[in-house]
């Protein structure tokens, strides 16, 4: 569907401009752009390669592992249907430390992997669990301590104090968060009233449970 929406996008821009006589003009955004983002990448290769390598430092002194230790209690509150010793939930603990530190795009081979452990436990294969709902949830409302990214581009763009954007940006995400942990819980609590109960069991089991008609003598 996005890939639709993007090339309807370009095809109307196309459009719009050869009906007024600028098809010059698209094509020389065509290439202010790429050479824009090109040069955006290579602003941001050094930032990332510098907390990439940070990260491995951490996990390899073992702060990655307190981190996830100290989220532990969290993370299992928040996926209480995922045991404790599963893969997924190490795999969570990472991602979620990972967007704890800014870095998303360390952050995502984590949570494609946990994602593919959660499918595992999932008894609908053709439908989300909750469990990835609330993965899916977590990552969308980027939970951010210190927004490495967004400090990078504003470098990467000479701003007279990339910095400033810490404090807003804390407090967005802990009302992103907060909002959906809490639309997540409403949403569980839904589908778990809605789940049909598993059926009476047939067969000796069933002679063992008391007849209405009994019960009514």
């Amino acid at each position: 569907m996005i890939n639709v929406i993007w090339l309807a996008l370009i095809v109307i821009g196309f459009g719009f401009a050869a009906a007024q006589g600028n098809i010059e003009t698209v094509t020389s955004a065509a290439f202010d752009g790429a050479k824009t983002g090109v040069t955006v990448c290579f602003g941001l290769i050094s930032v990332l390669v510098f907390w990439l390598g940070m990260m491995k430092l951490a996990e390899e002194s073992g702060l990655l592992q307190k981190i996830a230790k100290l989220m532990g209690p969290i993370v299992r509150f928040l996926f209480p249907d995922v045991p404790r010793n599963h893969p997924a939930m190490g795999y969570i603990l990472s991602n979620m430390s990972a967007n704890l530190l800014g870095l998303g795009n360390a952050a995502t081979p984590m949570g494609i992997k946990a994602m593919q452990e959660l499918q595992t436990l999932n008894p609908d294969k053709t439908a989300a669990s909750p469990a990835m709902c609330t993965l899916l949830a977590l990552n969308t409302a980027s939970i951010t301590l210190i927004p490495t990214t967004l400090i990078a581009i504003r470098m990467n763009y000479q701003s007279a104090n990339p910095t400033e954007i810490v404090g807003t940006t804390l407090a967005a995400t802990m009302v992103a968060t907060l909002a959906a942990v809490a639309a997540d819980r409403w949403y569980r609590r839904k589908f778990l009233n809605r789940r049909p109960k598993p059926p009476i069991p047939a067969g000796p089991a069933a002679a063992l449970q008391p007849d209405a008609q009994d019960m009514k003598g």
